[in-house]
């Protein structure tokens, strides 16, 4: 395996490659980012996974600075499953001129876009950027990342983008707690608790299961439920699964979404579902 630093190098490497898998990354790999990779050599060949911490997606105050840099473990682990070639560029390598932020939709705005002002500009931007480097005929993306995976759907549509998205399903726990490069940042009293979030989803859906009707019910019920928990609630949402917006009367496709955060560390998860409508 490779691991490359330069547009240049990569692009030379990669030429004359029409089927090229691409897993982007920021590092601290977990077996969520491995699957994901691992996914990659089903859709196509070379893989190619990036190594970047975006700054543009980091907020005033957040964890820019502490978030875990671990290329030489990184590298390990993608050699172990075969991925061909590690992009893993510098700022000034992914940035060379003045900043520019890439359009993003409403939704941005909304959900976890609304708690982080500006996150999906930063994401939205690094990902056309690093499309347009690797220039990929396929890009795997997780679901535990919901919003951002459907936003990105939506820049490959309105550039119209020759990269078909590949959906990875969210890899967790064995307590169901998804995987996350931040819950590293979890005390052991905390670790334990954040299960939490992933059952109180569940909990939700067995109640759309069951039929109940009124969704901002559900929804303020699962917020009380992790707030009695030491939660700090940021949303809980059940939306379409096409749009991510409020469902339309008589939609069965939804999902679930919420963020919390517990101590200082904040978590996302989302649980799809298939309402069963006479």
């Amino acid at each position: 395996m490779r691991v490359i630093h330069s547009v240049t190098e990569l692009r030379a490497a990669l030429r004359g490659e029409p089927e090229t898998a691409f897993v982007p990354t920021m590092g601290n790999l977990h077996a969520g980012h491995i699957a994901l990779a691992t996914q990659a050599k089903q859709a196509g060949r070379p893989v190619v996974a990036s190594i970047f911490v975006n700054p543009l997606q980091f907020g005033a105050g957040e964890d820019f600075e502490r978030y875990p840099r671990t290329l030489a473990a990184d590298c390990e682990k993608l050699a172990a499953v075969g991925t061909d070639l590690v992009f893993a560029p510098g700022a000034a390598e992914m940035y060379p001129e003045p900043q520019t932020f890439q359009v993003v939709p409403p939704l941005a705005g909304e959900l976890c876009g609304a708690q982080r002002p500006g996150h999906f500009q930063g994401v939205a931007t690094v990902v056309l950027k690093l499309f347009n480097i690797v220039q990929p005929r396929y890009a795997v993306f997780g679901k535990k990342d919901y919003q951002q995976l459907h936003i990105l759907k939506g820049l490959v549509r309105q550039f119209n983008l020759p990269i078909e998205i590949v959906d990875g399903e969210t890899v967790r726990a064995e307590d169901g707690l998804a995987l996350s490069s931040r819950n590293g940042y979890l005390s052991p009293a905390e670790r334990a608790e954040a299960p939490r979030l992933y059952a109180t989803l569940q909990q939700a859906a067995a109640k759309l299961m069951a039929g109940e009707p009124d969704f901002d019910a559900i929804e303020a019920e699962a917020g009380t439920e992790l707030a009695r928990h030491g939660w700090a609630v940021d949303y809980v949402s059940i939306r379409s699964q096409a749009t991510l917006l409020p469902p339309a009367t008589g939609e069965t496709a939804l999902v679930i979404l919420a963020a919390a955060r517990l101590g200082g560390t904040r978590l996302i998860d989302n649980l799809e579902l298939a309402l069963n409508r006479v």
